[in-house]
């Protein structure tokens, strides 16, 4: 009898503990499912980045997601409802998608070497690096919403190279609570120089980053994103993307007095 009771004591200490641990409330995806189910979108986000002809039409869009849903046996509302949830509660959010990009690293690293963005080498004064397509809608529906970018040339840039991310933005309506976001960053031996900017209108947007006339640069990387918790519906399009690469070029005293009349 002793042994009955102190067993179900154990249980019934388990069950409540495990209530008591549970983070994610009832109706929301659980942080394995919401994993298994972030790496299935993030693969469609890839499908539709890779092979945009395809996906042009919106209908299509909304098919390659419907079959995530039901391959996981869920609905879209309740997918909505879990990416609220997570997006409130930011550090559980983050810990479950740490797991999809090793989850996804490792996929890609059993593929075999991947290389980088290829970017153009050429020794002209200007030109346009931009590596992906050059027009992008930004929505709440995407696990990540926007473009990361990242370039590393065969042969390093200049030295003092100025890099000018532009764009034009417009469907930033009065009730959008949260902007796109730009990053751009550049590696000069142990120097990362990195420039942050938030489109707050439409219009032409552009983030300039200036490098150091120092040593040349090595890597140009970055991202183009806009958080996706905010709780109304939108579309922001961004169209005539381009990265712009200007070339330092030094002039010589004995120039600047001739050039001096």
């Amino acid at each position: 009898m002793r042994n009955l009771l102190y067993r179900y004591s154990v249980v019934l200490l388990t069950t409540t503990l495990l209530i008591a641990c549970s983070k994610v409330p009832d109706g929301i995806l659980s942080e394995k499912e919401m994993e298994k189910v972030m790496i299935d979108m993030q693969l469609a986000e890839a499908m539709i980045g890779i092979d945009y002809t395809t996906y042009q039409d919106d209908a299509k869009k909304e098919a390659l997601y419907q079959s995530v849903f039901r391959k996981h046996n869920i609905s879209q509302a309740t997918y909505d409802s879990s990416l609220v949830w997570y997006g409130k509660n930011l550090d559980i959010y983050m810990d479950v998608y740490d797991r999809v990009i090793r989850n996804l690293d490792k996929r890609i690293a059993d593929l075999g070497d991947i290389q980088s963005d290829v970017a153009p080498v050429t020794n002209q004064d200007s030109v346009n690096i931009w590596p992906r397509r050059p027009f992008l809608t930004l929505q709440p529906k995407a696990v990540f919403n926007g473009v990361i970018f990242d370039l590393e040339p065969k042969e390093r840039y200049f030295s003092g190279s100025t890099f000018v991310l532009g764009m034009n933005v417009w469907g930033l309506g009065k009730n959008i609570k949260n902007y796109p976001e730009v990053r751009l960053s550049a590696v000069q031996g142990d120097t990362i120089l990195t420039v942050n900017n938030k489109i707050l209108h439409d219009g032409y947007s552009e983030t300039v980053l200036k490098t150091l006339p120092t040593s040349k640069i090595k890597r140009v990387y970055g991202y183009i994103r806009m958080n996706n918790t905010d709780s109304c519906y939108y579309k922001v399009y961004l169209d005539s993307i381009s990265l712009m690469k200007y070339n330092y070029v030094m002039i010589a005293p004995e120039m600047k007095n001739n050039s001096v009349k």
